[in-house]
């Protein structure tokens, strides 16, 4: 099972990348340096995965823009995610690589999967440019994504890690916060009155 702040499991599989029509292999480590947003879902061909993916493909240029590649695994073969891309209205749209986990080995690395169905959890992790779990949200398989949330969060995240703490001074993303925000400082010592 991963956690937040420590390093994200390696994996080597296969992936579809739809705007190329080719199957290619692919490790985490590829990434290294850029940040990673792996998107999981139960199963292609079906509803609220396909909403997922269109979700996530409406952001993938705003995420690209901000250094960010999306992941989109489950426990499908490629010629499923290829075959689902060439037949979903939503699933077409995509341009970011559909991983396959038939072997259910990144999902049970990083904890995400369902022991009952042998399905993949419905989830996101983001990972930072240095290969650390920064996020982590599970979901109900029948509850969609948020990824207007989700990107707000990479945002938030990505400021934090380019601003690190300092001897004298931190910053901290309060509750509600959206992209052009300011962040809180907080000064040290501080007065907790402030908060």
């Amino acid at each position: 099972m991963i956690e937040v702040g420590k390093e994200a499991p390696e994996f080597e599989a296969r992936a579809y990348f739809p705007k190329e029509q080719k199957i290619k292999t692919i490790k985490l480590s590829d990434y290294k340096g850029k940040w990673v947003i792996l998107t999981f879902h139960p199963a292609d061909f079906t509803f609220v995965c396909a909403t997922d993916l269109e979700a996530f493909t409406n952001y993938y240029e705003k995420f690209k823009k901000e250094g960010a590649e999306i992941l989109a695994i489950s426990v499908d073969s490629v010629f499923s995610h290829k075959v689902w891309v060439e037949t979903s209205p939503r699933v077409k749209k995509v341009q970011y690589p559909l991983v396959e986990d038939i072997k259910r080995e990144i999902s049970t690395k990083y904890g995400f999967l369902n022991e009952k169905t042998g399905l993949t959890k419905r989830g996101t992790v983001i990972i930072n440019p240095d290969s650390i779990v920064e996020y982590i949200a599970v979901f109900n398989d029948r509850l969609g994504k948020d990824v207007n949330h989700i990107y707000n969060s990479f945002i938030a995240l990505k400021h934090l890690y380019q601003n690190p703490p300092t001897p004298e001074e931190f910053e901290i993303i309060p509750a509600g916060w959206k992209e052009g925000d300011e962040p809180l400082k907080v000064k040290i010592p501080f007065d907790i009155g402030k908060f």
